[in-house]
């Protein structure tokens, strides 16, 4: 077998750094403002969520535009304005106190996360080699998966030891240095596009080939969003406060050690034998976590979502980028919009669910959403993989 190109070079590193430290901000914030909102500013609880979909929306509004500039523009140009945008934005918490002024606020900063997060996993899918992108864009969202486990413990450290004011300032401050490591990745000047058109074009604003995984995508995500919103308090109502702190970790404990076997074999031996075991697995885990009752389960569940879940993201990404290979940003953007719809929506949908049904019901039923969405990727997509013998012929060749 051939020898294998470099996957860890400087520019790999650095994508990887500017988007954990963005996804870092972002998770620490998506704890920390409903409290700051309610606390601080003396909003209703329904009203402090708006502090949340305002952001998700602008995320939602701008990708499809920014998958488009990247193609236009570049990568390097609209990951430093995205990043500039942000930071500028993080700035603006320390002068405005009214609620509707951090609306606006929250509605700039998730401009920048939407067009930033677009063109940094452009840039990400052009700097691994494609032997090895399932590889490395395993390793690439693992920055985001890190991200959820420190950023909502960092978030709540911060305002119960030092207040809101000094969260804020380590907020800038991170956004200060997701800058500073974007502005120093290098991007290939044959990849920049000579066209340069501000104007997006709504013929092809969003991808087709990419939409049938994304849909697939966007399902499971309705079920997620039940695990990331509420499973502190899921765990507080069964008891298990203390142990719910450790969910993410084991989560992440899980991801860390798995990652370097399923981001190869997803290359090696192709998509069904990875994505369809993963789904599986998150379903495994949804079910379990409904059963529990005590610690070790709940961890156990947290391990098994951790697994199939931050499998699964990386692995539909990678595939929705190998449909259009030529427009990164594009595509990234197409499925990243359907996908934080389905974050965004379930967020919504499965608190007004479990309020009539409970959490135990709400993640039994879930677990039986990703079950069903083994059929959903199979029609969409699975069916038209072609054999798992002609990846390896391809691989080893």
């Amino acid at each position: 077998m051939e020898r294998q190109p470099r996957l860890w070079t400087s520019s790999f590193l650095n994508v990887c750094a500017s988007n954990f430290l963005v996804f870092l901000v972002f998770y620490l914030l998506f704890v920390t403002m409903p409290i700051y909102t309610i606390e601080s500013i003396g909003v209703a609880e329904g009203e402090a969520g708006l502090i949340i979909t305002v952001f998700l929306l602008a995320a939602i509004l701008i990708r499809p535009l920014s998958g488009q500039w990247v193609e236009s523009f570049g990568r390097k140009p609209v990951v430093v304005t995205a990043l500039s945008i942000f930071l500028g934005s993080s700035f603006l918490y320390l002068w405005f106190d009214a609620f509707s002024a951090l609306l606006i606020v929250r509605f700039i900063q998730g401009i920048g996360f939407g067009m930033g997060t677009t063109a940094l996993g452009a840039i990400a899918a052009d700097v691994v080699p494609d032997q090895r992108k399932g590889e490395g864009l395993g390793y690439f969202a693992m920055s985001m998966n890190f991200a959820m486990v420190i950023g909502p413990f960092l978030g709540l450290t911060l305002i119960q030891n030092a207040g809101f004011t000094v969260m804020f300032y380590v907020c800038a401050a991170l956004a200060v240095m997701a800058l500073l490591t974007g502005l120093v990745i290098r991007v290939d000047p044959l990849a920049e596009p000579a066209k340069k058109s501000l104007v997006p074009s709504m013929h092809n604003l969003l991808e087709k080939p990419v939409i049938p995984i994304a849909l697939t995508g966007a399902v499971m995500a309705l079920a997620y969003a039940g695990v990331l919103s509420f499973v502190s308090v899921y765990a507080t109502q069964l008891g298990l406060a203390e142990a719910a702190s450790y969910f993410f970790v084991v989560y992440a404990l899980v991801l860390l050690i798995s990652r370097p076997f399923t981001g190869r074999w997803f290359d090696q031996y192709g998509e069904n034998v990875i994505v369809i075991p993963s789904i599986l697995i998150f379903g495994a885990g949804m079910l379990i976590l409904s059963f529990a009752n005590t610690a070790f389960v709940l961890l156990l569940a947290g391990g098994l979502i951790g697994l199939g879940w931050g499998t699964l993201v990386p692995s539909m990404q990678t595939i929705a980028l190998k449909k259009v290979p030529e427009r990164a940003g594009s595509a990234t953007a197409t499925f990243f919009t359907i996908f934080d719809i389905g974050i965004g929506v379930g967020s919504y949908v499965v608190g007004a669910i479990a309020t009539g049904i409970g959490f135990s019901s709400l993640y039994f039923n879930s677990s039986f959403v990703v079950f069903g969405a083994v059929g959903l990727y199979i029609l969409l997509h699975g069916r038209k993989v072609r054999s798992n013998a002609e990846h390896r012929v391809e691989y080893s060749s």
